[in-house]
């Protein structure tokens, strides 16, 4: 009868422990991370009577939780991935509405100021028309403004939810590392923790949501967790920490440092995963290199405008001033060098830029050795090496030029303010800030310069029917230096301008050309006629003639160089010259002194929609290789929306394999209400059944002491 009563009791004991279970795994069935747990019950060792052994009851030997490391690191990775995507697309959903929109896209504010400068080289006298183009360029400039302000201000809500996210995953890191310890420390006991674990582990998938990380599982049960490159984040009982602050070379763009004990890495490019990683992807490959692409073409519009204008004559017939702000301003300049944070010395620099059309939409890295007094650099979007040459150095000035090894120009030269200590670097932005910067400046219509500064026309007294066309004119203030330097109008200028008064074209039967006749000058200034060779073909040549064929159309192309011992001037010209001129007819070649209805330069300034000056390669002669202005923007457009429409497709993508993922781990270890009811009624009988046993047991031994009273 006692073991029949031990018998009932170990059931008795077995039911209550598993409807305890069932009733856990009930009020939990809503509890993120919470895996079922199920008992694992044996009999108990039989015992030996005469007649055979005798079973004694039963036993529960452990209580289990039911997981999959497997299932549970397929979901860990599931949501890392799928966390970064959503980072990503959110933001790049609003640059692409932003660039493709027609009330803040650049494309219409574009068409408005070209539309408008045809207009007014229609009829280059109309004031209102030239109002027209000056109000149409401060629509530009705004539109570049305003887009650059939206841009940099999503580049602020990331540094923003950088740190917010960096401070979530160092509490997520000390919760695991808590977990660890106290899991570490009841594991001695033979029986794990199942709720700890289940816990540790939803920390763990948490921390997923904001950054990847690798997870190493220790023989004490503890977890040890991994990020970027190899960083231990958590390891034991012991956690590091993750800093967001200010970048070393750009403060406006943030940096993740790993920092453990006293020590700090900088692991910014190697930060992959969750919401973090996602963040710094967008800004990396989208949000930086469409901000330096929308400043190249700014930059471009502003200087391929402004040198056109200075290649014209205004109403007053004085050199045209530029229509937008000057893109090498010193304080603009300055603004394209930043020393990293923690550089040896205090010195700074200034960048210019001397081609547009060459710029990139890179940023640059600049590394000064002492020991060898010169610099390196390379290109921060492909990482390709940069060739530095200094240009001059005078005391504490340096000029460097760049290019890299195929020998392309860069665009841009930097002139370092100082020496700088050995290590120093300094990243390089030519066209970071650029949309910010372009502004119309511009404010009196008749100084706009749709004249052109040159004019021909046949002599009256000609006895042929030769025909001249008006010169077509590039102008360049020092021809040692390239042709995108910027043209500065003063009086000088037009002194230099009006020397050209009265040249000469005239025909020479005999020798079957055209000779050039200099006119009278003031004293102190020369006029040189000049071959204009191909790049590359060598120095220009003095020349007193054009060859010229009668009776077809000439093309001529020759350079005039006004030099009046210490300012030059070159004029690249070319133009048309017909017919069957007699001996002795002349064509004169004059300034352009009251080109008022003349719309020459108003033309090429509206040519300059369609000319392919963006990113251009110059080391290739024979074919165009770059893109126009409304081409170089569609090309930003282009790429940002086919980034999107990827990413789109990503978020799709990772959304199921997360629900499969989450699915799967569910399937598994995820609380069934309708089998946990089903349990609670089987376990209830077997209690109930239990409890029957018992009774038996004290009715036989009821029944056995009543016989002996």
């Amino acid at each position: 009868m006692a073991d029949l009563l031990n018998i009932g009791l170990s059931g008795l004991s077995a039911a209550k422990t598993n409807l305890s279970v069932v009733g856990h795994n009930i009020t939990n069935v809503n509890t993120p991370g919470y895996s079922r747990q199920d008992t694992v019950q044996v009999t108990r060792p039989p015992q030996f009577s005469g007649a055979g052994f005798i079973g004694s009851g039963t036993s529960l030997t452990d209580i289990r939780r039911t997981y999959s490391e497997f299932l549970t690191t397929q979901l860990r990775s599931s949501t890392a991935l799928n966390s970064d995507v959503k980072a990503y697309k959110s933001q790049i959903d609003q640059l692409d509405s932003l660039l493709a929109g027609t009330t803040t896209g650049i494309t219409p504010a574009m068409k408005s100021f070209f539309s408008a400068m045809q207009t007014a080289a229609e009829d280059p006298a109309n004031i209102p028309a030239r109002q027209l183009v000056l109000a149409e360029s401060e629509g530009l400039a705004r539109r570049f403004n305003n887009i650059y302000d939206n841009i940099n201000s999503q580049n602020e809500f990331i540094n923003k939810q950088m740190v917010v996210t960096g401070d979530q995953i160092n509490r997520l890191a000390k919760s695991i590392a808590s977990y660890n310890e106290a899991i570490a420390k009841v594991g001695s006991s033979g029986h794990p923790p199942n709720d700890l674990l289940d816990q540790r582990d939803e920390a763990i998938r948490q921390l997923s949501t904001f950054i990847g990380v690798t997870v190493v599982p220790q023989d004490d049960n503890s977890m040890n967790l991994f990020i970027g490159s190899g960083q231990p984040l958590v390891v034991g009982s012991r956690n590091n920490s993750i800093e967001v602050t200010q970048g070393r070379g750009d403060p406006m763009r943030f940096d993740i440092n790993f920092v453990s004990g006293g020590s700090r890495q900088n692991i910014t490019s190697m930060v992959t995963g969750g919401e973090m990683g996602g963040l710094v992807r967008y800004r990396d490959e989208v949000l930086d290199p469409t901000l330096n692409a929308m400043g190249r073409l700014a930059l471009a519009i502003a200087d391929e405008i402004n040198r056109q204008l200075g290649q014209g004559l205004d109403l007053k017939g004085n050199v045209g001033a530029a229509l937008f702000q000057d893109i090498n301003d010193p304080q603009l300049a300055a603004l394209r060098v930043r020393p990293m944070s923690d550089n040896s010395s205090d010195i700074s620099g200034s960048l210019n830029i001397h081609n547009t059309q060459l710029l990139t939409t890179s940023d640059y890295q600049l590394e000064y050795d002492a020991a060898n007094n010169s610099y390196s650099a390379r290109r921060l979007s492909d990482g390709a090496p940069i060739t530095v040459t200094l240009d001059a150095q005078s005391g504490q000035l340096s000029l460097l030029s760049l290019a890299d090894t195929q020998g392309r120009d860069q665009g841009f030269t930097v002139t370092m303010l100082g020496t700088p200590g050995h290590g120093d670097q300094f990243v390089l932005q030519p066209t970071r800030r650029g949309a910010n910067d372009i502004a119309s400046e511009l404010d009196q219509a008749d100084q706009l310069a749709f004249a052109a500064p040159l004019r021909s026309e046949a002599s009256l007294q000609n006895k042929g029917t030769g025909s001249i066309g008006q010169p077509s004119v590039d102008m360049v203030l020092d021809p040692n230096n390239l042709p995108m330097d910027n043209f500065v109008a003063d009086a000088l200028s037009k002194t230099l301008l009006a020397a050209i008064d009265n040249i000469q074209l005239k025909y020479n039967s005999t020798t079957g050309e055209m000779d050039f006749v200099a006119p009278s000058l003031p004293s102190g200034i020369t006029i040189t006629i000049t071959t204009v060779p191909e790049e590359g073909a060598g120095a220009p040549t003095v020349i007193g003639s054009l060859p010229f064929t009668p009776g077809q159309s000439n093309q001529l192309s020759y350079a005039i160089r006004v030099d009046d011992g210490s300012n030059l001037q070159s004029y690249t010209v070319t133009q048309t010259l017909s017919g069957r001129p007699e001996q002795g007819d002349t064509f004169d070649i004059s300034f352009n002194k009251h080109g008022v209805s003349d719309n020459r330069n108003a033309l090429k300034l509206a040519d300059l929609q369609n000319k392919q000056v963006v990113g251009v390669d110059a080391n290739i002669k024979d074919i165009a290789t770059g893109m126009s202005f409304t081409d170089d923007y569609g090309d930003t457009i282009e790429r940002v929306g086919t980034l999107t429409a990827q990413a789109r497709q990503d978020e799709i993508a990772t959304d199921a394999v997360l629900k499969q993922a989450t699915d799967n781990r569910d399937s598994l270890s995820g609380v069934n209400l309708d089998e946990e009811a089903a349990k609670l009624i089987q376990f209830e009988q077997y209690y109930n059944a239990s409890a029957q046993v018992i009774q038996v047991a004290r009715t036989l031994f009821d029944t056995l002491i009543s016989t002996f009273r």
